[in-house]
């Protein structure tokens, strides 16, 4: 499996959505450099205050652009980085790879897939609406969250638009992606 990164964003604050930059730095251990989710223990305000010593398995937030696209067609204009992603993604089905999955972006930087986002009322505040649309479900009436993944950087380097994105599998059992 092979795809290209088409966006990448950040944002040194707790806003919805992150300014799209030339490039983004990933740091081994900690996530985007200069990001407000960047850091060993977890970042996102409402988990902080449940457990602010839980690990943060959010570091990196990705989304797949065809994601847009299936939005536009429901009538939302939605770009890369309005939805709080770090990296936007094409040519790979996001949704569809297991916990403990690698992305190999550009030359040097390992993301380790960890889980879902899980969409919140952010969402809506965003586009009325968008939430639903970022929902669905499975023939057996399972919830899909389809508004990104998230991961933890292994291996740090800088990451831009155009930059390959390489899939590496974990060995063993598939385990699904679950809500982190």
């Amino acid at each position: 499996m092979n795809g290209v990164v088409t966006a990448v964003s950040c944002s040194s604050s707790h806003s919805f959505s992150k300014p799209n930059q030339g490039s983004i730095r990933l740091l081994a251990g900690l996530g985007v450099e200069g990001d407000a989710h960047q850091g060993t223990t977890v970042k996102h305000r409402s988990r902080v205050a449940k457990d602010p010593s839980q690990p943060n398995l959010r570091q990196v937030h990705l989304i797949h652009a065809e994601l847009f696209d299936e939005l536009e067609a429901k009538g939302f204009v939605v770009s890369a980085g309005e939805m709080g992603e770090n990296v936007t993604t094409r040519g790979i089905d996001l949704l569809d790879l297991p916990a403990g999955a690698r992305l190999l972006l550009g030359g040097s930087a390992i993301v380790e897939i960890t889980g879902l986002r899980n969409p919140c009322v952010q969402i809506d505040r965003f586009q009325k609406g968008l939430m639903k649309a970022v929902l669905d479900k499975d023939s057996q009436g399972n919830l899909i969250r389809k508004s990104g993944i998230m991961g933890i950087v292994l291996e740090g380097g800088e990451v831009r638009p155009g930059d390959a994105v390489r899939v590496e599998l974990p060995a063993g059992t598939r385990r699904p992606l679950e809500v982190v």
